[in-house]
């Protein structure tokens, strides 16, 4: 059928657009700019949302627990970055932050890098960079002393 994809969908020039955008965010200083705006968008938005009516604690296993999870901070990230104040988001979760970096960059071929590694490599990178963010949040939030 004409102007259907392969999934039976229609493809009108909103599908057209769309289809050429994601493909343009995979690759290069194009996907790179891409990815950088629908991430400031995103932030922007968290930090009004957060503005007009904050939530409280997003964190389930924080929430029922009081103990935070290595990714705690992650959405605080977002809200400081997009209220303008990057040092706030380093410190509430510097994985978290250095992990949008890293997808924000990753088009540009530093992903290739990471899936050279063996998967035990890969698993041992990612445990340590859980464990340190957990240790940073437990000190962050005072349950842990230094």
């Amino acid at each position: 059928m004409p102007g259907a994809t392969a999934t039976g969908a229609p493809r009108g020039a909103l599908g057209g657009l769309v289809d050429r955008t994601l493909t343009a965010a995979r690759h290069g200083p194009v996907g790179v700019v891409l990815r950088v705006a629908a991430m400031a968008t995103a932030a922007i938005g968290a930090a009004w949302i957060h503005r007009v009516n904050d939530p409280g604690v997003l964190c389930p296993l924080r929430a029922f627990t009081g103990i935070p999870c290595p990714m705690c901070g992650g959405t605080t990230v977002f809200i400081e970055l997009g209220s303008g104040r990057p040092v706030q988001a380093v410190l509430a979760n510097p994985v978290a932050f250095a992990g949008a970096i890293v997808f924000a960059v990753a088009p540009l071929g530093l992903g290739d890098r990471w899936w050279a590694l063996r998967p035990n490599t890969r698993a041992w990178v990612l445990g340590a960079a859980l464990l340190g963010s957990e240790l940073w949040q437990l000190v962050r939030l005072g349950l842990l002393r230094v």
